[in-house]
């Protein structure tokens, strides 16, 4: 291990030379990338290595603030129509695209640029996986283009199919960012290392298995409250250091700002089962934690094929039984640090917009008679009869599900617990084969509707995030009349008896809410955290 970690180390330095980058004197942040970047194309923002890059060079209409409320960025305003379906923005007329030879100089946004950036999402060619975003725009089906278009250089316009309220926050993402046609047509695919964005950052220098570099855009448009123009940093270097221990060494010794997520090589080192941070690091560095977008969860398959439509999970009150006979709260503690909530709420997270502390009421806590006495009323009692059922899971969650399967075998329920590659195990969540599953929802935009988008009937697998196949006439009217309601608190109120409906039904066991973890060092000021985690450093202060 010390080998490994030696070399990644050299190979850093030595990458920092070649890149003719002198750090004297210059306030640099740096953090790591475990997983490296495979690209820095807008277009190709599909994980959070990607988008947490992508952040700092591109721009979009608007962005989330840490209370993830969308809020102007090259937009200065917009307004919408009464009907909800047509949004009318306004553009800010200082935005530049960074210098690049394939651009004139001062080269300003337009609108234009965003009808061009929408629609090259949707080609085909370019394949995004972001394109799906743009499935609630009105499209000209002749043209094959969105129904986007410039007024004039300054106003932009984009028609819905249908109202969905929660549509600003889909432009908030990286996805959505503006690029200049210029480069796009000059680079084509090296696109994606030769970024031209209007963000905060520049792209300098990228040696895939070294280090990736960014300097300060000294004409970036905003401005902190004083009138000062951000960012207040130099530079941003990325490293790709694979092992994650080795990391949480490096921010220990300096070299790192900043490290974000909780690791089981070092989780008992660093955190108390209660969650608190261990004497021996205390004032060491600065701990932030926000709740996290991100529910885990066990889905349950509700239509079956043939082959499997004895399968008891089709009874309620089994699936009832389940969510009741294991104790949440302990396992949080012992398997995970604190570092999560226990899921005793509905299927939306803890730090959604939308989310009240009255889901509590249609949540499940741990309650071992009342698992028994479910079981009872569905003819297996103490589980007498009942067959074994498979809980299908990957590696990196053995630990929880051996947990629950310890305790439903407490209350006579027989559970046998089957490891997956990740990547054969999603592809089997997808196609409806597995009739018990262990499943994450993170959110793709700060809406209650995008968890609730997943008991949608018309969201069934493989085309859409309906895994369960669950399906409720009255959720889907319930849903359908949420999505034409534009005032967001009548909308909350819908979206708690929506919450309600699904978790009555039980087609899934919530286990968890997430938590956002992110240590830095002290000299580091401004960094912020919120529940999807986005990393934006246009306003971080770094002494030296």
């Amino acid at each position: 291990m010390r080998l490994i970690y030696l070399v990644i180390t050299f190979s850093l330095v030595i990458s920092c030379k070649k890149s003719g980058f002198n750090t004297k004197g210059k306030t640099v942040f740096r953090y790591n990338e475990s997983s490296g970047i495979t690209s820095l194309d807008p277009a190709f923002a599909s994980n959070q290595a990607n988008i947490w890059a992508c952040n700092q060079i591109f721009n979009g209409l608007v962005s989330l603030n840490d209370s993830l409320i969308p809020e102007p960025c090259i937009a200065k305003s917009w307004t919408i129509s009464d009907d909800g379906k047509l949004y009318t923005f306004n553009l800010k007329n200082d935005v530049h695209f960074h210098p690049d030879k394939s651009l004139k100089a001062n080269r300003k946004v337009v609108a234009e640029d965003f009808v061009f950036s929408f629609n090259r999402l949707i080609d085909p060619k370019i394949a995004s996986p972001g394109s799906w975003i743009f499935n609630f725009i009105e499209k000209d089906t002749i043209k094959n283009i969105l129904n986007v278009k410039a007024e004039n250089d300054s106003t932009l316009t984009i028609r819905l199919k249908e109202s969905f309220p929660p549509f600003l926050g889909l432009l908030s993402s990286v996805y959505c960012s503006v690029v200049p046609h210029e480069a796009i047509e000059k680079y084509g695919k090296d696109f994606r290392k030769k970024p031209i964005g209007t963000g905060p950052f520049l792209f300098f220098n990228w040696y895939e298995r070294s280090a990736l570099i960014f300097h300060k855009n000294d004409n970036y448009f905003e401005r902190d409250s004083k009138g000062l123009r951000l960012p207040y940093l130099d530079a941003i270097m990325v490293s790709f250091i694979p092992d994650k221990q080795s990391a949480f060494l490096e921010f220990l010794k300096g070299k790192l700002d900043l490290i974000s997520g909780l690791d089981a090589s070092y989780k008992d080192d660093l955190l108390n089962k209660n969650g608190s941070v261990k004497t021996k690091y205390k004032d060491k560095f600065k701990v932030l934690t926000s709740s996290y977008l991100n529910t885990e969860y066990l889905g349950f398959a509700l239509d079956l094929n043939n082959e499997t439509k004895n399968n008891p999970l089709s009874n309620l009150k089994i699936r009832q039984a389940i969510n009741y006979a294991f104790d949440r709260k302990k396992m949080i503690r012992y398997l995970r640090n604190n570092m999560a909530t226990p899921g005793t709420s509905g299927f939306v997270p803890i730090g959604s917009p939308g989310f009240s502390q009255s889901s509590t009421t249609y949540g499940y806590n741990y309650n071992p008679e009342k698992a028994k006495q479910l079981l009872k009323e569905a003819g297996f009692p103490n589980g007498e009869g009942l067959p074994t059922i498979t809980m299908s899971t990957t590696n990196s969650y053995q630990d929880l599900c051996e947990y629950i399967q310890g305790q439903l075998g407490e209350a006579g329920i027989k559970v046998k617990v089957e490891v997956n590659q990740a990547a054969q195990h999603r592809q089997m969540v997808s196609k409806h084969q597995l009739s018990w599953f262990r499943g994450s929802w993170i959110a793709d935009y700060a809406d209650p509707e995008n968890y609730l988008s997943l008991f949608y009937s018309k969201n069934k697998s493989p085309n859409g995030p309906n895994y369960t196949h669950f399906e409720s006439t009255l959720f889907d009217s319930e849903y359908e009349a949420a999505m034409r309601i534009q005032n967001d608190s009548l909308r909350s109120i819908k979206y708690h008896q929506l919450d309600s409906i699904v978790m009555s039904d039980a087609p899934i066991v919530v286990l968890y809410y997430d938590k956002v973890l992110r240590l830095h060092q002290n000299n580091v000021n401004g960094l912020g955290i919120n529940g999807m985690n986005l990393l934006t450093l246009k306003r971080v202060k770094k002494d030296n």
